[in-house]
């Protein structure tokens, strides 16, 4: 193929995708190609210039919300997704916003460590194949009704054809202290979790210690909810407790996890953490607090709780 040819493939490929609102599955079959590779043509189409885009936020929106709650919390970048009608439509937001920051921190030869939360696990669906990279899975599988859990989620980085994976074959928890440690010792699992101890960037979810706000918080026993509730626990990440101003929180649960550790993702020079409604916004604020998360991906709810925590006046809409 010639330069121009090549050229003309750029622009007819970005056409049919930015304008004509086609499919990179549907663009691929019509042109004999791969969808993978007209991924690359529509990142090398944005990379050259061919395509740029303008974002225009509507002009009643304060465009430096986000910057100045980042400011207060002392995080490096908010992000604010719009909340939706229903849980599962503000989950679907958050995980959009969660996707394009994703994509925007992984470079070429990066390690990115991905928890798993149903959030993070819609983020992935919309993720374009990254480039070569390694990605390590930071928990075992916690099966939730009506989603998938990590092992599938895993599955997903192992088919974009650049990417290396680290699986973590077990649950998220075992049942006792000793059944952890085999698992954590276990060849493949011990691998993985050993590169947790070398991220770039990690990807996690922050649950509020409650029955409604954590996946984990249902899965254990009566004694040790009550353990963490007591210790201080307002929030849990991959199966990790803290408190109110981010320090880690230990109990019996520790023991049973498999997963990665507290602090290894407070060494982790980018941890993207993501929350939706207002009973995460306690967790998001000590996530940051605690050194386990540097960027914030939440709802307009999540964001709205985060300004009252830290003292950002809210300002009413215009009339």
């Amino acid at each position: 193929m010639t330069d121009a040819d090549h050229a003309r493939l750029l622009v007819e490929v970005s056409r049919d995708y930015y304008l004509d609102n086609r499919s990179k599955v549907d663009i691929a079959s019509a042109r004999g190609i791969s969808r993978f590779q007209v991924a690359r043509l529509l990142a090398e189409a944005r990379e050259t210039g061919v395509v740029r885009i303008e974002i225009s936020p509507p002009a009643h929106l304060d465009t430096d919300r986000s910057r100045r709650l980042a400011d207060r919390l002392g995080a490096r970048e908010v992000v604010i997704a719009g909340s939706g009608g229903s849980p599962a439509a503000t989950r679907e937001s958050v995980a959009r916003a969660l996707a394009a920051v994703v994509a925007a921190h992984v470079r070429e030869g990066a390690t990115l460590g991905v928890s798993w939360s149903r959030t993070i696990e819609l983020a992935v669906r919309h993720l374009d194949p990254l480039p070569a990279c390694d990605v390590v899975q930071l928990v075992g599988a916690l099966p939730v009704d009506g989603s998938g859990d990590s092992l599938d989620m895993i599955q997903a980085f192992r088919r974009m054809p650049a990417v290396r994976t680290w699986p973590v074959w077990s649950p998220l928890l075992v049942a006792d202290p000793g059944t952890a440690a085999g698992m954590r010792r276990q060849p493949e699992i011990a691998a993985a979790l050993d590169r947790a101890d070398g991220l770039d960037v990690a990807v996690v979810a922050v649950g509020a210690w409650t029955p409604s706000g954590s996946t984990v918080f249902p899965q254990v026993t009566g004694d040790e909810r009550r353990a963490a509730t007591a210790a201080g626990t307002v929030a849990e990440c991959s199966g990790r407790l803290f408190d109110a101003d981010g320090r880690r929180v230990v109990t019996p649960l520790d023991a049973r996890v498999v997963g990665v550790t507290f602090d290894q993702l407070v060494r982790t020079p980018e941890v993207v953490t993501a929350g939706y409604g207002r009973e995460a916004a306690a967790g998001l604020r000590a996530a940051v607090a605690g050194g386990i998360a540097t960027t914030v991906v939440c709802d307009e709810a999540a964001a709205s709780a985060l300004e009252e925590l830290v003292g950002e006046p809210v300002e009413e809409p215009p009339r």
